[in-house]
This record gives C-alpha cells, structure tokens and sequence, in this order.
C-alpha cells in the first residue's frame, strides 16, 4: 500500500456536500494512516447531501478562518452541487484552494469539486474529468476534459460521481503517496 501515514488533508466543504464523496474518502484516507481535517467557512458543523435529500451533519474540525494551507500536505475538494457552488464565490475558500496548487501540493477533487479549481485557476492547461454538466465550464476554463472514472494530472486527480470512488481513492492515495517523501517530511516537522 502507498505510504501516507502522517499527511495531514484537508477536506474543504460548506454545507450540501455529497456525503458519500466526503465519507469514503476520508475513510480510504484514515485507513491509510493520513490524518484527515474538515476545513468549512462555516463553525460547527456542515451538512450533508445525500443523493436527493438532505444527510449527515458532521463537525467541521478546523473553521477556514484559522486554517492555513501551510498546515496541510494535501487537499480533498468533495462534490455535490450546493457545496462547490458555494465555494466557488467565497475568496477565502478560493484562495485556500489556490495555496495547495501555489505551493506544488497535491489536489483531489470529484464530481462537482473542480468549480473551486476553475475560480482558482488551476484548471487551464490541465487533463481533467468531473461530473458531465461540468464539461463545457472546465472547456471555457482551458482544461481538457475527459469521461473517465479517474484523472491524474500534475498533482491533481480527478473523478467524476460515486460510482468512480474506488478508482478515486486508489488514484488520490497513489498521488499523495508520492507527494509524501524526504521533502514532506522536512516540513512537517
């Protein structure tokens, strides 16, 4: 199994995240020995989406106002509709975003997640996939997008709804793995 022990993630969300794409790869991560934080603009908690109605709510473990990208080794960007749609118009959460790429860090992102990588940026020039509907605006943004389950491209994996988790998560902890050497290390420390 790839080596991820100890690489601190953060999960940036706002309420109406899809749970399933927040859950199984945190688990996946967790698993791994990563030590996965829910970074949110907003305090408390955030809820869910699960599917066609409202789900969980789960805590949010670091608010973005204290969060710094510097804390973090990679980032997680779930999907659903309400939350990246959210994210996508609020500066701070944009900019966390950016930080990861600014910094060479690694990124994964499903489903509707890459609206945030669009408003920061990161996703002209780059080979990427994501929910259909999201194809035209990743175009406009100067991505390729590709129908496929998984996408790894410079640091930054994609995929595109549920049922691709388990090539997500097997691509998002491959990537992060090899994000995780001497260089890692030195700054974690």
């Amino acid at each position: 199994m790839a080596d991820i022990a100890g690489m601190k993630i953060a999960i940036l969300v706002t309420d109406g995240f899809e749970e399933v794409e927040l859950t199984e790869p945190r688990k996946a991560l967790d698993g791994a020995g990563a030590v996965t934080s829910v970074v949110s603009p907003k305090e408390g908690q955030v809820r869910a989406w699960k599917f066609t109605e409202w789900g969980d709510s789960l805590p949010v473990d670091v608010p973005l106002d204290e969060a710094t990208p510097d804390r973090f080794d990679a980032l997680l960007l779930p999907g659903g509709v309400i939350n990246p749609d959210a994210l996508r118009t609020n500066g701070k959460a944009v900019a966390f975003a950016k930080a990861f790429f600014d910094a060479g860090k690694p990124v994964a992102s499903i489903c509707h997640g890459p609206w945030t990588l669009i408003e920061a940026g990161a996703a002209r020039g780059r080979r990427l996939t994501s929910w259909p509907s999201l194809k035209t605006d990743l175009r406009n943004a100067g991505a390729e997008w590709v129908d496929e389950e998984a996408v790894v491209d410079r640091g930054l994996v994609t995929s595109r709804k549920p049922d691709d988790i388990p090539a997500f998560n097997r691509e998002m902890i491959q990537m992060f793995a090899s994000a995780h050497g001497p260089s890692r290390q030195a700054t974690a420390q």
